[in-house]
């Protein structure tokens, strides 16, 4: 039988006391500490933290432990979250026609280098229904039938029914080439990760690598952020870059591109599944 172990994230005013209130909220218990991570934010004056550890009782609950800890959270005044490190996150991703990060995030999880499970693809075109067949994930093709707002929200509640009758635990943009209604950032808000195939905030927009081709870019980069609604402009998770020259075509660095895409979402959404993500205002806390 698996080890019970949970995570638990928070963010708080700084002050003193608090390491000292969690570790020993977690020894009077019994928990044994796996590993531990602390943040002390000084621009803010915010403290953040992420804490594994194993619980030895053997009728502790998810519920009972949220439950007991409730009070210390208080008591700080505590943005806080736990989860049972058992229990994988479940994921929908969402593509359109450029499919290379759907087929890296369905290889890696079943390779066993992702610790999530993909509940579904959605698409608004039918093109990778054959590829999420052969990975055993359902697929769900769901078209916009026209550019107007209603027929946008239509759209986007089937999406959403997904995510509920699923209980998606994040939605997963992967070359999703729609920009999502404000309700529908809302309704997803923390818990969407977009690729963004520019090393952000340069270069927005269509076509950034033939952008980032005609000013003779040196390096081409890629974004993995939080979905917000305002456009690329959500809190950034992970970038990476590649080195590219002048004698590369916007082909080749294109190519190259959606290479470091794949990488930098794929550690995203691995870092995001284990619970190391901290949301800091406009910005986050990765806990690596």
């Amino acid at each position: 039988m698996t080890q019970a172990n949970f995570i638990l994230t928070l963010s708080c005013p700084d002050q003193m006391g608090i390491v000292h209130a969690v570790s020993g909220f977690l020894f009077e218990r019994g928990g044994n500490i796996v590993d531990s991570a602390q943040f002390d934010d000084q621009d803010s004056d915010r403290f953040f933290m992420r804490v594994h550890f194993e619980e030895h009782r053997p009728d502790v609950t998810l519920d009972v432990l949220k439950s007991e800890f409730a009070p210390i959270a208080e008591k700080f005044n505590m943005d806080w979250q736990l989860f049972d490190g058992r229990i994988k996150p479940r994921l929908l991703i969402m593509v359109s026609k450029i499919g290379h990060c759907l087929n890296d995030l369905l290889f890696r999880h079943q390779s066993g280098n992702l610790p999530v499970d993909i509940a579904a693809v959605v698409s608004n075109h039918p093109d990778y229904a054959p590829l999420a067949a052969s990975y055993g994930v359902p697929f769900h093709h769901f078209p916009l039938l026209g550019s107007t707002d209603a027929q946008k929200a239509a759209q986007e509640a089937q999406v959403l029914n997904i995510v509920a009758t699923e209980q998606i635990d994040c939605v997963i943009l992967a070359r999703y080439m729609q920009i999502l209604s404000d309700n529908m950032c809302q309704q997803l808000n923390g818990r969407a990760i977009n690729i963004h195939h520019s090393f952000l905030p340069s270069f927005k927009g269509a076509k950034p690598y033939h952008q980032a081709f005609n000013k003779g870019v040196k390096l081409i980069g890629a974004t993995a952020h939080f979905v917000t609604a305002d456009l690329d402009e959500g809190p950034i998770i992970e970038q990476d870059i590649a080195r590219v020259n002048h004698a590369m075509s916007a082909a080749e660095l294109t190519a190259m591109g959606r290479d470091v895409e794949c990488v930098t979402l794929a550690r995203a959404v691995k870092w995001h599944a284990e619970r190391r993500v901290v949301l800091n205002n406009k910005k986050t806390v990765v806990f690596r």
